[in-house]
């Protein structure tokens, strides 16, 4: 059976996988938020989108 977690928690455990792994994210400027339509600190994906 495959559970589906809500867009958040899916994206906070990401988050934590990057954070051990080292990996550091930049934060979206507003140029770049407003050229591809989203608020710059998110989301990015509609709640429905799935990886």
């Amino acid at each position: 059976k495959v559970y589906t977690l809500p867009k958040h928690l899916d994206e906070k455990v990401a988050m934590l996988h990057l954070e051990k792994l080292g990996v550091q994210l930049t934060e979206l400027s507003r140029e770049q938020a407003d050229y591809i339509g989203v608020n710059s600190i998110g989301p990015f994906k509609p709640e429905h989108y799935r990886y």
